[in-house]
């Protein structure tokens, strides 16, 4: 018999280096994954190209962060290959009501159009997965994540595996190893998801990465 996949199962994994999947929506049992190389966002890498720096300028959306976090899993779920199964949808509804799990989310006045969900413990952030159903909206969820997880006192953006689009916002991939390493230094610190408070402008946004980026 399988062991129920509980918020406190999630977050005890994490912690140890290991994440969740299912072989697809309608599966019932879910597998632990834990990568030989593993991707990762550095804070101070994060890489805007000029057509995203256009996108994020013109201002045409609105940044809210744990309005919709429901629907932005729902919303990554939508591909036609999905890891993302009921027990799993679940597990994170319930990380999420315990204030372990947060969105952050692009909105064109009432519809939600692209977004990215996670784990928080200590100082890292787990991002589980995104999506856009509009051209750039995921890159602009990012782009104000990566922002405010700087300015909330993380230290570590894990993204599970290094895909071609990751890799073109500055992701990067370590060995186990040395994943393991930076997550115990994450582990001992404390991040605050909500500290920065509202989002900010573009401006201050463009302003921040360039800096650093």
């Amino acid at each position: 018999m399988s062991v129920p996949l509980t918020p406190e199962l999630l977050l005890r994994g994490y912690a140890a280096g290991i994440f969740p999947m299912a072989e697809s929506r309608r599966a019932a049992e879910v597998f632990w994954v834990d990568p030989k190389r593993r991707g990762i966002l550095p804070l101070d890498k994060f890489h805007i190209s000029r057509s995203l720096r256009r996108s994020i300028r013109r201002g045409d959306y609105t940044i809210r962060t744990d309005s919709d976090f429901a629907g932005v899993v729902a919303a990554c779920a939508e591909r036609p290959d999905t890891w993302i199964s009921k027990p799993i949808l679940e597990a994170y509804l319930g990380l999420f009501a315990a204030g372990q799990a947060h969105s952050l989310e692009v909105w064109a006045g009432d519809a939600l159009v692209g977004g990215v969900y996670g784990v928080t413990l200590g100082a890292a952030f787990f991002g589980e997965s995104m999506f856009s159903r509009r051209t750039d909206a995921s890159k602009i969820a990012l782009a104000y994540l990566v922002d405010r997880l700087r300015r909330a006192g993380f230290t570590l953006f894990d993204t599970q595996f290094l895909t071609p689009h990751l890799a073109s916002l500055g992701a990067i991939e370590i060995s186990r190893a040395a994943y393991r390493a930076r997550l115990s230094e994450a582990l001992a610190g404390r991040g605050d998801f909500d500290a920065p408070g509202p989002p900010p402008q573009p401006s201050e946004i463009l302003q921040r990465i360039s800096q650093t980026s």
